[in-house]
């Protein structure tokens, strides 16, 4: 089973990926890309988010991570911080650029079994400081929720959930979906 945790910055991604492997061992876990890249940034760029959506689409190719995977963050994350990242500077990437990581984004799609996305709520909020840009987290999560609905995306098979609440009921929504899922995939 193929799992993708996505969500903008401080969403919860973390704490529910780190709990669900506390309790489910046997699956490995793809960090967040920002923690692979190697290059130091001024601040949010487009390079930037397409060196990250590279890294989460590559590591989502079958043969790669054979088994039982949970991904924080997938490729569209990163095609969402590059919509957000034009509606919050004014710099909009180019369409060539948007159009090659759609792409790349759908492709690798095609390799997940159970999308998870942890939307900004209010009823479950997660107070964050200027420093972690408050105007292009809240564009991303709009970003993010019109893509999830582009089926051009995320295809017609793949499963993609909103899971809300606090981290002990994401957990278990998200074990529910993943048990759920892994009997569908058994009885296919």
């Amino acid at each position: 089973m193929r799992i993708v945790v996505s969500g903008t910055h401080a969403s919860g991604k973390s704490t529910l990926v780190s709990d669900f492997a506390l309790r489910h061992p046997g699956f490995t876990v793809l960090p967040d890309p920002f923690d692979l890249i190697d290059e130091m940034w001024d601040g949010p760029s487009a390079a930037m988010f397409a060196s990250q959506l590279r890294i989460a689409a590559d590591r989502l190719e079958p043969g790669r991570d054979a088994g039982d995977v949970i991904a924080e963050r997938g490729p569209l994350d990163f095609l969402a911080y590059l919509v957000a990242l034009g509606e919050t500077t004014g710099s909009v990437p180019s369409p060539e650029l948007l159009e090659r990581c759609a792409e790349i984004t759908a492709a690798a799609l095609r390799h997940v079994d159970l999308l998870v996305v942890l939307p900004l709520t209010a009823a479950d909020p997660i107070d964050v400081g200027e420093d972690e840009d408050p105007e292009l987290r809240s564009a991303m999560d709009d970003a993010l929720l019109e893509l999830i609905d582009d089926p051009d995306l995320v295809g017609t098979n793949l499963v993609v959930e909103d899971v809300v609440g606090t981290p002990e009921e994401r957990l278990a929504l998200l074990e529910a979906l993943a048990s759920e899922r892994g009997a569908s995939q058994t009885r296919s």
